[in-house]
């Protein structure tokens, strides 16, 4: 079968390429052509078009590139047209996606949803537009389905692909770290620094050389993990922030995370003049699995922080007209997904004019030294893995579900 699928960002590149593994494992004679990133590629999709060059973060920014949105849009729709799929999957990006999904249910196109878009925190009125144009929703937050009850709309629980995701590597990390502790080294191929394996490559390896890596990088001393986000603009607004405080912290090493979208002269020119501030590439789960504590761009990095079990507070500022239409739309109590899940405050969030560097460097501080908050984190990050892997495998439970509803809609 054909299936096109639609992802523009980080996570989705993360998600589209576990769904095509298990999807390819199904129906050997898959061909698939995706927006997405290099993992998706990796996983042996053809790349049309990479999320770096489709990411703009806030209100205005959106506003600022509307010409680029619409061209792609446009050529989107062509290419789909022209590949013919016997389904559309579209991973989250709703500002896009929900265009493309309105325009396929006029081309008689099979509609697949992966990862629902965020409807429970804003624009409610988008189940109405889901309802009509998408023929199958698979979400991977418990309460989702509860939501979508609401509107009478039948949606499949699939279980959160980072539950999956996290737990492997993390399992792994362990293991390697405790042999690293032991005196045992284990075996390392000479072979660039990287987060998945190239072919050829085992996945042992590849974390080996993750954990390489981020050792290398920390000299020696406790680490705290910067993530600052993947787009410019957010990485502009946040590192700078986060960097101040490693100069009041000097027996720490503060390691930003780099994304897989910018260059290292980017980075290069603003870490510039911290001496205890080094970064990795493509090493963020390696990064995590030796942190003591981390400071954290609101959105999935911070489940995949609770998933690993690090201690951190969670960061957000953008521009002052974004923060304030987001302000007056979003209807959520907190803007972390951790929170979020479990209804409650379990990690620290520090929004627009409250993060500085005196309350990072609080909040900081606290994580590291206070042995009953550490207690209680630990507590709740557990529950959270509890909730999170009760569907089991979400990307074999997704694929499944796709091509089960498919054969069961006569596509050969």
């Amino acid at each position: 079968m054909k299936y096109y699928i639609i992802a523009g960002e980080a996570s989705g590149d993360l998600h589209g390429s576990n769904l095509i593994k298990e999807i390819k494992t199904l129906d050997t004679q898959a061909s698939i052509r995706c927006w997405g990133g290099d993992l998706m590629q990796a996983a042996g999709a053809t790349l049309v078009k990479h999320y770096k060059d489709l990411a703009f973060m806030g209100f205005a920014e959106v506003v600022m590139n509307l010409r680029t949105i619409f061209r792609n849009l446009d050529f989107c729709k062509k290419d789909i047209t022209e590949f013919a799929p016997d389904a559309l999957i579209l991973i989250d990006y709703p500002g896009f996606n929900m265009r493309i999904a309105k325009w396929a249910r006029t081309q008689g196109l099979r509609i697949i949803y992966y990862i629902s878009p965020q409807v429970w925190a804003w624009k409610e009125n988008r189940v109405k537009q889901i309802k009509e144009t998408v023929d199958k929703m698979l979400v991977i937050l418990p309460f989702e389905n509860d939501f979508y009850k609401k509107w009478n709309y039948p949606v499949e629980y699939v279980g959160h692909p980072l539950a999956e995701v996290t737990g492997q590597y993390r399992e792994k990390a362990q293991a390697l770290l405790a042999s690293l502790a032991s005196g045992t080294t284990p075996q390392t191929p000479a072979s660039p620094s990287q987060a998945h394996p190239a072919p050829g490559t085992s996945v042992d390896s590849a974390i080996s050389i993750g954990l390489d890596a981020v050792i290398q990088a920390a000299g020696g001393k406790p680490v705290i993990a910067l993530l600052p986000g993947s787009r410019k603009q957010e990485i502009l607004k946040k590192l700078p922030i986060m960097l101040e405080v490693s100069r009041s912290l000097p027996d720490y090493q503060f390691v930003v995370a780099q994304a897989p979208g910018q260059d290292d002269g980017f980075y290069k020119e603003i870490v510039s003049g911290y001496p205890n501030v080094s970064s990795v590439r493509n090493q963020t789960y390696a990064l995590l699995s030796v942190a003591k504590a981390a400071c954290v761009t609101s959105g999935t990095a911070t489940l995949e922080t609770a998933l690993f079990g690090v201690p951190e507070v969670v960061c957000y500022k953008g521009s002052a007209v974004s923060y304030q239409i987001a302000k007056r739309l979003i209807k959520v109590k907190y803007i972390s997904l951790v929170n979020l899940i479990m209804d409650k405050l379990v990690v620290h969030e520090l929004i627009q004019d409250q993060l500085t560097p005196a309350n990072l460097l609080r909040e900081l501080q606290s994580l590291l030294a206070d042995p009953q908050r550490q207690q209680q984190l630990q507590a709740d990050y557990r529950q959270l893995r509890e909730l999170l892997s009760q569907g089991g495998h979400a990307s074999a439970n997704a694929a499944r579900s796709i091509v089960t509803w498919l054969h069961d809609q006569g596509v050969a």
